[in-house]
């Protein structure tokens, strides 16, 4: 079993598939216990002009607040920015379509790797692990976990929120999850006759 997570983030003109452009790609690498292994890579992407334009005022907003609107002049191409990623997450994942891609709401983020990076994308395993997942059920089954979780300091920059997701992970894999290693057989058999449906 890999137990490498791929974990990325993205920074994008909006949300649209159709109109927006990506303009920040971050990418850390962890092991199965939320180790980073590397520096990771944190990339900015210069958008075409016509998605500066048609930028949504709260994003545009969001972006000159986290410095990010001030760098894109300066910002690579999505080939190149590709390629980085895809070199940093290869001398950790050594074999494609094993590692999940992991993040926060990260369906929103593999649609415009799909789109723009499908190299990246398609090296990555078609599973993913979905921090905002975990959140909303604490939300609903451990409120007092879900209201006293880490603050995020990420700031709408992709590498920093990155690192805001794994500490989250780690948060609720101490404060909701059985504790290591787990039940012993019989109680998780025990436990999954319990849950399961009668047989028809």
């Amino acid at each position: 079993m890999n137990d490498r997570m791929v974990w990325i983030d993205c920074e994008m003109t909006g949300l649209s598939l159709t109109e927006d452009a990506l303009i920040e790609v971050a990418a850390l690498v962890t092991d199965s216990e939320l180790n980073v292994l590397g520096e990771g890579v944190d990339i900015v992407i210069r958008p075409p002009d016509a998605a500066l334009e048609t930028m949504p005022e709260v994003v545009r907003q969001m972006h000159t607040a986290s410095g990010l609107l001030d760098e894109l002049a300066g910002g690579t191409t999505l080939a190149d920015a590709e390629a980085q990623v895809l070199h940093y997450v290869r001398e950790h994942v050594k074999e494609p379509g094993k590692a999940p891609l992991c993040g926060n709401s990260v369906s929103t983020d593999r649609g415009f790797l799909a789109r723009d990076m499908s190299a990246l994308e398609s090296y990555l395993h078609y599973r993913i692990v979905d921090v905002s997942s975990v959140k909303e059920l604490a939300r609903r089954w451990y409120p007092r976990a879900y209201f006293n979780s880490p603050d995020k300091n990420g700031n709408h920059r992709a590498l920093a929120d990155i690192r805001d997701s794994i500490t989250e992970l780690r948060y609720y894999r101490e404060a909701v999850f059985v504790p290591q290693p787990g039940p012993d057989s019989e109680r998780a058999k025990a436990i999954a006759a319990r849950v399961a449906p009668p047989a028809p």
